[in-house]
């Protein structure tokens, strides 16, 4: 009896190993697949109506009290729709910079940090931010000198951030022709998605009616791994910015337009 019983018991043990191995590999495809960026033009009518609807889960307030906690929960769905969303808000304004945004730039030129300048980078970025949370520069610095203060767990949530905000745009397009240029929120932006696949923006044009072009050049580590098929350059949709900076802003449209610079 005894022998029979280990017998089916260490069938039953297997069985239990082999069904959690399934159920593993099956959750490590669901987090796979959530985290796959599928691309796709956004319908800004759709984002608008449901970003500015309380009763819909993408209501804007919604999506910025979970992106606000600390935790890693939101979608890529719902990055996309926080970040393209943002554009239809009350508050948003294309071109508008932060106080603190500019605060530290010398001390984040050096290579190392004291303590004490760690410190100071970190309060401006988090202010910076905490009036912008959708600066994406500020982010990336913020992710840096938490790393250097071995602040990892913090880090590692606002790399998050910062990936599947830069996902949210990537989403947009391709980027390689009008057709397909990326939807960005701020102009900044443009050149925040070059530097993230390795080109170093070296021009910028406005193309009618809502685009811009940035030429680019590769890093070495890029060019050496496209080699040919390096980029020449991105595209990118600026038409609900371009309309709200004329909206909130018309003496100065106005001024560049006189200028020639539009």
């Amino acid at each position: 009896m005894h022998k029979y019983f280990f017998k089916y018991f260490s069938l039953f043990i297997i069985t239990v190993f082999y069904l959690g191995c399934m159920a593993a590999q099956e959750t490590d495809r669901n987090i796979q697949n959530k985290r796959k960026i599928t691309v796709e033009k956004p319908d800004l009518e759709d984002i608008k109506e449901k970003t500015l609807d309380p009763k819909s889960p993408f209501y804007f307030p919604k999506l910025m009290a979970k992106y606000t906690r600390n935790d890693t929960v939101m979608t890529n769905e719902e990055y996309r729709y926080f970040y393209l969303g943002y554009m239809f808000q009350e508050d948003y304004d294309p071109y508008r910079t932060s106080p603190y945004s500019g605060v530290t730039d010398e001390l984040r030129l050096k290579s190392s940090h004291t303590k004490e300048e760690i410190d100071t980078i970190r309060k401006y970025a988090e202010l910076s931010l905490r009036d912008n949370p959708f600066d994406l520069r500020q982010m990336s610095f913020l992710v840096h000198v938490l790393k250097e203060k071995r602040k990892d767990m913090s880090a590692k949530i606002w790399e998050y951030r910062l990936e599947h905000l830069l996902g949210a745009i990537k989403s947009t397009g391709t980027g390689e022709d009008i057709e397909n240029a990326w939807f960005v929120i701020y102009p900044v932006h443009e050149y925040d998605l070059v530097k993230l696949l390795g080109y170093e923006a070296t021009d910028a044009d406005f193309i009618e009616p809502a685009y811009d072009y940035l030429t680019v050049r590769p890093d070495e580590e890029t060019q050496r791994r496209l080699r040919d098929k390096v980029a020449q350059g991105f595209y990118f949709n600026v038409g609900v910015p371009t309309q709200q900076y004329v909206m909130k802003h018309p003496e100065l449209w106005e001024e560049e337009e006189e200028a020639g610079e539009y």
